[in-house]
């Protein structure tokens, strides 16, 4: 698949997150964040095993532990924790540097060297969202402040060390996909008890919102995801993650008769060229001309050999652990 066809499949997964404040809002119980969140991760996992009817095998019980923990479990409470203590879009506007914090983590844990395209690209993109969603408020929340940061410290970190470990031999990205949100819906089960207590009662629109996020939402959309982290690179991924702001409030400006100010319109432009400028990255170089010349039919196959032993390893590449020489 070509890299243009992969990053527009991985997009729409943040595009359709942009559409859970106004399912949530207009459609599903108010003040159950816990369980919302139970009701997305779980019935998406189980359907996805039962689907592909694979489980971990050895380390990668754990992996698919730690990988659920950090990319649902703790990412969803701590995401609405951190929407009920902050007012207007502040939560969006941390979240946007999620960027930010894939370039560093990247470069520790990948070995990948920051440059200052990406740099800068991460700022313009957290800049234009602010534009776009930042309303003025009164003082700010220290702990909706952290549970923010958290949760996309917890998002980026699990980006990273999905594209570190890959996925096992012969196992395809809507098997982990299942693995991850069952994993993290288990963790959250318990917490939504404890905290919210028994469910609340359901209407048809509440049962159809339900399904929406759990089927479309997540099911689909964290596949698209993880399948685009196999494919690109993880900071090429999370630069994608503004459109979930961008597409809120595209959403709500048509659905909810949101007025959008030219402030906004220049956010939504900057956040967006931000998000097309990380997807940018360097060609391959040519093979140099003196490796050609000289030798007639032997430059000519040995041009051969290195094309072929190109496209062996991008063919390794889009299964994740191998180009970076790591264990399964």
């Amino acid at each position: 698949m070509k890299r243009s066809a992969a990053v527009l499949l991985t997009a729409l997964a943040p595009v359709s997150w942009g559409t859970t404040y106004v399912v949530t809002t207009q459609f599903l119980p108010p003040e159950r964040p816990l369980f919302t969140a139970l009701v997305r991760a779980l019935p998406a996992g189980v359907l996805l095993l039962a689907v592909t009817r694979v489980l971990p095998r050895g380390a990668w019980w754990w992996k698919a532990g730690v990988l659920g923990a950090l990319n649902i479990g703790a990412f969803f409470p701590l995401l609405f924790l951190s929407a009920y203590r902050l007012p207007g879009g502040m939560a969006a506007v941390v979240g946007s540097v999620g960027p930010l914090f894939v370039v560093g983590l990247s470069a520790l844990v990948l070995g990948q060297r920051p440059t200052v395209r990406a740099v800068v690209a991460g700022v313009v993109a957290a800049f234009g969202v602010s534009l776009v969603v930042l309303k003025a408020a009164g003082a700010l929340d220290p702990v909706g402040v952290l549970a923010a940061l958290a949760s996309t410290a917890s998002m980026s970190t699990g980006t990273v060390l999905t594209k570190r470990w890959g996925r096992p031999e012969g196992v395809g990205p809507l098997a982990l996909t299942g693995w991850q949100l069952t994993a993290g819906g288990l963790l959250i089960a318990p917490l939504a008890l404890l905290v919210e207590g028994a469910p609340p009662a359901l209407d048809a629109l509440a049962v159809g919102g339900y399904l929406y996020l759990a089927l479309a939402n997540t099911a689909v959309a964290y596949w698209l995801w993880f399948r685009g982290i196999g494919r690109l690179s993880a900071t090429q991924v999370t630069f994608l993650g503004p459109l979930s702001p961008l597409t809120a409030a595209v959403v709500g400006w048509a659905a909810l008769d949101q007025t959008l100010t030219a402030l906004q319109l220049t956010g939504m432009a900057l956040a967006f060229g931000a998000t097309v400028t990380g997807q940018l990255g360097a060609r391959p170089p040519r093979p140099r001309a003196s490796r050609i010349t000289g030798g007639g039919q032997r430059g000519v196959r040995d041009l051969r050999g290195q094309r072929g032993l190109r496209e062996d390893r991008s063919s390794r590449e889009e299964w994740g652990p191998r180009e970076v020489g790591l264990p399964r």
